[in-house]
This record gives C-alpha cells, structure tokens and sequence, in this order.
C-alpha cells in the first residue's frame, strides 16, 4: 500500500490516491470484489457484507492497493439489473470497507445513483465500464468530485462480443477515450482525478485484445493513468 491519506473528504481522499499514483514506481494492484451472484469467476461468493470483507481483508494482505466493488456483471451476456437492486448489494459493503479497512474503495457501476450512493457510503474512485455515457452519469461523477475511471466497451455487456469491428482498433479506442475525457472536463471534472482504461475483453476479439496489449504504451499519451483489467480473460 502506498503512503496516502485516507482521512477528509471523499475528494480529498482521491486526490491522494491519484498524487499517490502519479508518484509511484511501480503500477497500482486493483482487487476486484464482485458482489453479484452471477459474476463469471466468483459470483454468489461474498453474497454478505461479512464475507465481503473478509475476502477484502485477504486482498489488502495479499498487496492489493485498491478495493473494486461491484454489484452487477459486465460479464459477456450479462443482465441489467435495476438501481434498488444494485444499490442492496454494493453499498452496505462499501460502508463496511471503508469503516474497517486503510484502503481506498472504487465502485464498479455505470448508473448516476449508486455512484453518489457510493461515494457517500465512502468509496473514492467511480470505475464505469460505460464511460460516464449513461443517463446523468456525468453529472453525477462531476457533482462527487472523486477519482473516475473512463473504460472502453462497444455495445454494452450483452451484445459487447457479437462481432466487434473497428477501423483500427488501438487508434479507435484512444479517439473515443480523448473524447470522454474531454466532455468530463467540460463537464467541470477535474483531469487530473481521470484515469482511463481500453477495455480488454469488452467488444473486443483476442486478436483486437493482443493488439492493445502489444501498443499500451500509446494510450499513456493521453495523459491519464491507465488502467488495465487482465486477469481472468480468456486471453
């Protein structure tokens, strides 16, 4: 774990967690906390509050930097699921993490209420797999004040692996992302809380996921940290 505070406002706590990024050595460890229950690797796992954290306290030991909590699937085929529902399963466990573990917290959702629900239950960072795209997430992201993840996906979860095509997909990618980040900053989102990430796996084949992987280092022209989500994919 990097030196940072943890104490203050949720806005003051991600700007230490991105000033923390910024000056580390090494690349942050993201551990993912899916509380759903049909998440392709540990759905119906830490179905509890208490198993929840108990499965976080694991992560922290093992090294991880920050916690991610998600409360519906991104799986390819995946189900939307209402606000009420999501809002059940995640916030409870953001709650808890933030009162008994020194670890920054990230909420995996792409619906305006659960990330200021989040936020206010103590998460940091709002990681959307979406890209803010969705109704008043924009809004919502700029008016908490927090760290936010910009991810690329084409189609959505259910769809996302029906064929994806691209003109070139490492230079479609990087123009989309350009794009979001721009119309967050626009949006009164301040650019140095944006993190931004390609997407492996979402709307994308293997060959399309080797070729990011192969040109990463271009999207760090863009400014932002990169986030990469790698493991458990098929690739």
């Amino acid at each position: 774990m990097q030196e940072m505070s943890l104490s203050g406002s949720a806005s003051s706590r991600a700007k230490a967690l991105m000033e923390a990024l910024s000056r580390s050595s090494r690349p942050f460890i993201m551990g993912v906390l899916n509380v759903t229950p049909d998440s392709f690797s540990d759905g119906g796992v830490n179905n509890s509050p208490a198993k929840a954290l108990a499965e976080a306290r694991k992560m922290v030991s093992a090294g991880v930097d920050i916690l991610d909590v998600g409360g519906e699937s991104t799986r390819p085929g995946a189900d939307f699921i209402e606000v009420e529902e999501e809002l059940e399963r995640t916030i409870p466990v953001i709650r808890l993490l933030s009162q008994e573990l020194n670890a920054p917290i990230s909420v995996d959702t792409s619906k305006s209420t659960v990330m200021l629900a989040a936020v206010d239950a103590g998460a940091v960072m709002i990681n959307d797999v979406n890209a803010l795209r969705g109704a008043g997430s924009l809004q919502a992201a700029a008016q908490a004040d927090v760290a936010i993840c910009l991810m690329h996906m084409s189609g959505s979860p259910r769809t996302m692996q029906t064929k994806p095509q691209y003109d070139d997909v490492v230079r479609d990618i990087i123009v989309f992302l350009r794009e979001r980040a721009n119309d967050c900053v626009k949006a009164g989102i301040d650019p140095l809380k944006i993190l931004i990430d390609p997407g492996f796996g979402f709307g994308k084949t293997m060959a399309q996921n080797y070729r990011l992987l192969k040109e990463l280092t271009r999207f760090k022209a863009l400014g932002f940290p990169v986030l990469t989500g790698l493991s458990r994919k098929s690739m």
